[in-house]
């Protein structure tokens, strides 16, 4: 067997500080459930908004249970919600120029950047590298990986407009986190799971978080929700 058959491919998983830590986590939970390694580039900002929106302080020094915690809570702040483990999981800190995706020769399959701000799209598209986040980002781009940039905000201006098509020409999938309602959705767990799903279809990542269209109107009111809790 070829020694690199044998190498850990990670997914890289940005998280930036646009609204929205409800959809990393359940990204993050899904490519865990899917046996996907994931490194984990959380940028400051995001730990503030991470804070704000579940009251979780993620911090370098205690990552892991951090992370477990977060990710262990479902979007209506209900902890202990889901079961995930965390160990083929790594961090890596935001401030971390030298860290391993940092580096087109450090093996991953691709980027997903989840909520993406519109500060982190600009930047991404600028190729200003100015953390870990932004600079993975690039490094995905020039080496011909995968990369999608699930854009949170509303409304959207000319200039960050002008930033996601540059992303697009690049090669970078731009996926506005845009619930749908035809797949049932019967709760607010259902609405995040299903642009999670969107954003690991993009990736071609098997998931189950949500009802796939089939041409038949009505199809999702018959079981209602995803039943996305078993992920």
């Amino acid at each position: 067997m070829n020694p690199g058959d044998t190498q850990r491919r990670p997914w890289i998983v940005g998280v930036s500080g646009a609204s929205g830590t409800p959809y990393a986590a359940a990204v993050l939970r899904a490519l865990l459930a899917a046996g996907e390694s994931v490194d984990l580039v959380v940028s400051r900002a995001s730990r503030l908004t991470l804070l704000d929106e579940t009251g979780i302080s993620f911090r370098d020094a205690h990552w892991r249970k951090d992370l477990r915690q977060w990710l262990a809570r479902g979007a209506d702040g209900k902890p202990d919600t889901f079961d995930v483990a965390v160990d083929d999981v790594r961090h890596w800190p935001a401030g971390d120029l030298a860290a391993g995706p940092s580096s087109g020769s450090y093996p991953a399959k691709g980027m997903l950047i989840v909520p993406a701000s519109t500060a982190c799209v600009a930047g991404v598209a600028l190729g200003l590298s100015k953390d870990l986040l932004q600079r993975s980002a690039s490094v995905t781009l020039k080496e011909g990986r995968r990369l999608v940039v699930c854009v949170r905000e509303t409304p959207l201006n000319g200039q960050t407009l002008k930033h996601m098509v540059s992303l697009d020409e690049a090669g970078a999938i731009v996926l506005p986190a845009s619930p749908a309602f035809y797949a049932g959705a019967t709760h607010i767990q259902d609405l995040v799971d299903f642009v999670a799903g969107r954003t690991l279809d993009a990736a071609g990542v098997p998931h189950s978080l949500y009802r796939r269209w089939e041409g038949e109107l009505g199809s999702g009111h018959s079981g209602g929700g995803s039943g996305s809790r078993g992920v």
